[in-house]
């Protein structure tokens, strides 16, 4: 499916890495004094805002609504994450879309290395991200896939094993699309707009949306690693399943890094850098991480709803004033992603570069 040759160096699988039972990471592999997890830890009783989106659904009553309405505001302000329980998609197919994708990653190299990626695409089974030769990179493996638009999605390249694993992601797929059309809604509703602009600025019915399954390993140092470098997201929203088992999500906040413990059967949700701007720097696209575990492995399902890729996404006119002029310039979500690609997770917010200068 991919040439080796397509990235600066000959790809390593860092399950194997994990399975060869050395005590030793390779060098590669460790990050640098001041990026390493054991630093800013939060205190455990700190976590992302829970939110119950039975307050939207169900003929809620209006005092209900708004109060819903406003804890989702303050979580898109003030934390740029949150995680939302009665959400409308099933339990059973949320745990059967976590463990179908960690049945593909205890498959065979031979099947998984049918799928391997290039960096043209990223789409399929890969273990890197960025082009930088001799870069320090992240303990994990992932899989990526086009869902929207339809011209993208190719059941194809979609893995055959396990035998239910296209038709459970199809139906994974279809729910995190009608999740995000509804929190589109409730966000524009928010920052005083339409309800149906973003979803509107986003494309209409001709969106993106994509989904990258992490699989961290098993770690021998992981005081010394991440399984994710710390980031924030390109796209719109991102919709994360984590692992229930093993935490390993980590978001800034301040000076710290705060350990995510999800709920039960919850999706994490956070705002991406293309939000940030249309917001006009309302809402917080917030750097995160993960870290890796030395006992267990870790699964998690990041899904991406994002704008059309060839549309020019800049402040909302309504959110600009001379108090609150626009903080980013015009760009193309394919303009964005092409330059995030190339260079990889920073360790940083990578939006903030866009702003203009005052």
């Amino acid at each position: 499916m991919g040439c080796p040759c397509d990235w600066p160096e000959p790809i390593v699988r860092v399950q194997s890495l994990s399975e060869s039972g050395k005590t030793i990471i390779p060098d590669q592999y460790i990050k640098p004094p001041p990026d390493r997890p054991s630093l800013n830890t939060s205190p455990l009783d700190i976590n992302i805002p829970l939110i119950d989106l039975a307050g939207l659904y169900n003929d809620a009553d209006h005092i209900v609504r708004q109060a819903t309405l406003k804890e989702i505001s303050v979580a898109c302000r003030e934390w740029g994450f949150f995680q939302v329980i009665n959400h409308g998609l099933r339990p059973e197919l949320v745990d059967g879309a976590r463990e179908i994708w960690r049945e593909f990653f205890h498959e065979s190299m031979e099947v998984k290395q049918k799928y391997a990626n290039s960096p043209k695409t990223y789409e399929g089974y890969g273990s890197r991200l960025g082009l930088q030769k001799g870069a320090i990179l992240d303990w994990s493996d992932y899989y990526f896939l086009h869902y929207l638009p339809s011209s993208l999605k190719d059941h194809n390249k979609w893995p055959d094993k396990p035998t239910s694993l296209r038709e459970i992601v199809e139906e994974y797929s279809k729910e995190i699309v009608r999740l995000g059309r509804d929190l589109l809604e409730v966000f524009s509703i928010n920052l005083g707009l339409s309800d149906d602009y973003l979803q509107n600025r986003f494309g209409g019915d001709d969106i993106g949306a994509c989904l990258r399954v992490n699989f961290y390993p098993k770690c021998p140092q992981p005081d010394l690693t991440l399984g994710l470098s710390s980031h924030s997201d390109p796209g719109g929203i991102t919709f994360l399943l984590p692992d229930e088992d093993v935490s390993g999500l980590q978001v800034r906040r301040g000076e710290q890094w705060i350990t995510v413990k999800p709920a039960r059967h919850a999706i994490i949700v956070n705002i991406g850098d293309q939000l940030q701007v249309l917001s006009n720097a309302i809402y917080k696209s917030v750097e995160h991480r993960v870290i890796v575990n030395p006992d267990k492995e870790r699964v998690s399902l990041a899904y991406f709803y994002n704008p059309k890729s060839d549309l020019l996404i800049h402040p909302a006119p309504e959110l600009v004033t001379p108090e609150t002029p626009a903080l980013y310039p015009s760009m193309t979500f394919d303009e964005y992603r092409l330059f995030i690609r190339t260079r990889g997770p920073q360790g940083k917010s990578q939006v903030e570069s866009l702003k203009s200068p005052k």
